[in-house]
């Protein structure tokens, strides 16, 4: 049993985990413990307020006693607001107070593009476009380059109840010729009962916010998974595993 810790800001599209980990078929746990907020906004100073080192050491003592062997902050916007020094400086933190290897939903966008060798990604986003642009300079710093940036400009709250076809407009506003992927970087998103539809529906892989989280933690643990309903990402290991 390999058990994954995740902190997860407030009440959105928590219920992707349960999914993920049924989806996963295999020895694998996910515990997520909720953080709490200040204010729920898609704007610069709140995204900033919402990864406070103090907000996460709150929900980490739980996770300690669920045994994760991983803990990730389960938030793309509460981190790349940060910068890339900022973000590892965040993680950083969180390692030390879990006392067990730690990450966040910006790194695992960043690990994830490079697993699929993505060196040019489209991002499209709920935040306005000036919380988007924060994180396309966050992918440029780590490596891969974004051609392309949609922001939507939803409210933190809306995201969370989009059905499918709003989520497969979001990915194909973003979509750009040149990018060798699509990520979709709201927590608030459910996708995990639709990434290989929105994989077919783009005719490349597309990297969501829950599923790279997952996989992140996955990566932190040395644990790699065949798993095809979530996604080209999963599909990089043999489906039989020693």
């Amino acid at each position: 049993m390999t058990a994954l810790g995740f902190l997860y800001p407030g009440h959105s599209a928590e219920d992707d985990y349960p999914r993920i980990e049924q989806l996963l078929g295999s020895d694998i746990r996910l515990t997520v413990v909720h953080t709490d907020r200040a204010e729920d906004a898609h704007r610069v100073d709140a995204l900033l307020d919402l990864g406070l080192a103090p907000r996460l050491a709150a929900g980490v003592e739980e996770l300690r006693l669920s045994g994760a062997e991983a803990v990730v902050w389960a938030s793309a916007g509460g981190s790349f607001v940060h910068g890339v020094q900022g973000a590892h400086e965040q993680v950083r933190a969180l390692a030390r107070t879990a006392g067990v290897p730690a990450s966040s939903t910006s790194f695992a966008f960043a690990h994830a593009a490079q697993e699929l060798g993505a060196g040019r990604v489209a991002i499209g986003a709920t935040y306005p476009d000036d919380v988007a642009a924060l994180l396309a300079e966050f992918l440029n710093e780590s490596g891969t380059q974004t051609v392309a940036v949609h922001g939507a400009g939803a409210s933190a709250a809306e995201p969370a109840g989009w059905d499918f076809d709003q989520v497969l407009a979001l990915a194909r506003e973003a979509d750009h010729p040149d990018a060798d992927a699509v990520l979709l970087p709201d927590t608030a998103l459910h996708t995990a009962s639709h990434l290989t539809e929105l994989e077919k529906a783009l005719a490349k892989p597309v990297l969501t916010a829950g599923q790279v989280t997952v996989w992140e933690a996955l990566r932190l643990t040395d644990r790699r998974l065949n798993a095809p309903a979530l996604g080209t990402l999963f599909t990089r290991e043999p489906i039989v595993q020693v």
